[in-house]
């Protein structure tokens, strides 16, 4: 019994994470959901289990399948090999994505390898969560609230991602960088937000 207890409320609090993340009120939310602020609430809480149905509506309305919340990753899906990474672009930039992290319910952080060709640059970003840059080869440039900083190879930068910031590579050789940060990356991709990405 104290075992559903705990269950149940880890279920209500990752659905109020998800919310969150999506700037949605609780209202908004059952609007979308076609389920009642009250019950809802009480779900949230850890207080009520929703049915199977009522769970794929929320996950419906949270832009998620259901076995976001119903599915336990296994442990090797914790593993990214270097020859199996998953790797993407996006638009036309010549910015490419290596995928090191996973995603399973209730993730904070993403995490990345960006390959940014020589000229780029980015547009100027803010949004809510940090980022941790950490560059591995080359150098870019990286404007932080109108104050600049040039990296290199093993240089390092870490903010909050409401601070403006944009950057451009540096030099005729391409700069290649980890990036991580508790910014939903994937999904943000959907939305055109992943990192050096222009609108």
């Amino acid at each position: 019994m104290a075992s559903d207890q705990i269950e149940q409320a880890k279920l209500g609090n990752l659905i109020r994470k998800c919310r969150q993340k999506r700037r949605l009120t609780l209202k908004e939310l059952c609007d979308k959901a076609g389920v009642s602020v009250g019950y809802l609430s009480q779900v949230e809480r850890g207080n009520a289990t929703p049915s199977l149905g009522t769970l794929a509506q929320i996950a419906r309305a949270l832009d998620l399948g259901l076995d976001y919340f119903v599915t336990r990753p296994k442990p090797g899906d914790a593993v990214s090999y270097a020859d199996q990474r998953r790797k993407f672009s996006i638009s036309d930039t010549g910015v490419t994505y290596e995928a090191l992290s996973t995603e399973f319910p209730g993730h904070e952080l993403s995490a990345f390898i960006m390959n940014c060709p020589p000229g780029f640059q980015s547009e100027t970003f803010q949004h809510e969560g940090e980022e941790f840059i950490y560059i591995l080869s080359g150098s870019i440039e990286k404007s932080l609230d109108g104050e600049t900083f040039t990296l290199r190879e093993g240089d390092s930068l870490h903010y909050n991602g409401m601070t403006p910031h944009a950057w451009k590579t540096l030099g005729d050789t391409p700069a290649r960088m980890l990036w991580t940060g508790s910014l939903v990356v994937l999904q943000g991709a959907q939305n055109g937000r992943l990192p050096g990405q222009r609108s």
